[in-house]
């Protein structure tokens, strides 16, 4: 099985500095949902994982995250693209979870859920706590220069082996030029 674990905010979707908090923020970046289609179209699974912060700070409940990622898997699908999953930790940074990014707990969830191995599986996101967390499970870094991507390079101290992109489309293209991984669990 091949797959790719992406960041939401700043990733497939513009991001906030106030964060996404009703499906009506929650604005495609351009070329993003394509690159997805591009993946789903050469064999790769798709899973989104995304800290949620807002749901334990009360700027949104559960009923409007599942709208945010209801219009999320609409707008994939327009364009032929398939979301698999979203694993989402809805915790508050001080309350010391271990799915938090850039904790690895959400992507040891995915590894269990999809039986597969995260060794050299592509880890694609705009922030630090992004990178982290897929590389200390064995993940590849991705960092896209959309979102807070900008931000995250200029101030430094990436993971070893991270590699920038200007956006989605840029990384994928890039990962369809090289050969495919194929993981075993």
């Amino acid at each position: 099985m091949k797959l790719v674990i992406l960041d939401r905010d700043g990733v497939i979707n513009h991001d906030s500095e106030t964060l996404i908090k009703s499906p009506a923020e929650w604005i495609p970046i351009p070329g993003s949902l394509e690159a997805i289609a591009r993946l789903n179209q050469a064999g790769y699974r798709v899973v989104v994982a995304t800290n949620q912060s807002g749901i334990a700070r009360g700027l949104l409940n559960m009923m409007t995250l599942n709208a945010i990622h209801q219009k999320m898997h609409a707008a994939a699908q327009s364009v032929g693209a398939e979301i698999d999953a979203v694993f989402f930790c809805p915790h508050a940074a001080d309350e010391s979870c271990d799915c938090r990014k850039p904790q690895p707990g959400m992507l040891h969830s995915i590894a269990g859920r999809f039986d597969i191995s995260l060794k050299g599986l592509p880890m694609i996101g705009d922030s630090l706590r992004d990178l982290q967390a897929g590389f200390v499970v064995g993940c590849t870094p991705y960092l896209v220069l959309t979102g807070k991507g900008q931000k995250t390079i200029e101030k430094g101290g990436l993971p070893p082996g991270t590699t920038s992109y200007p956006n989605l489309a840029a990384v994928v293209d890039h990962l369809l030029k090289a050969p495919a991984l194929v993981h075993t669990a």
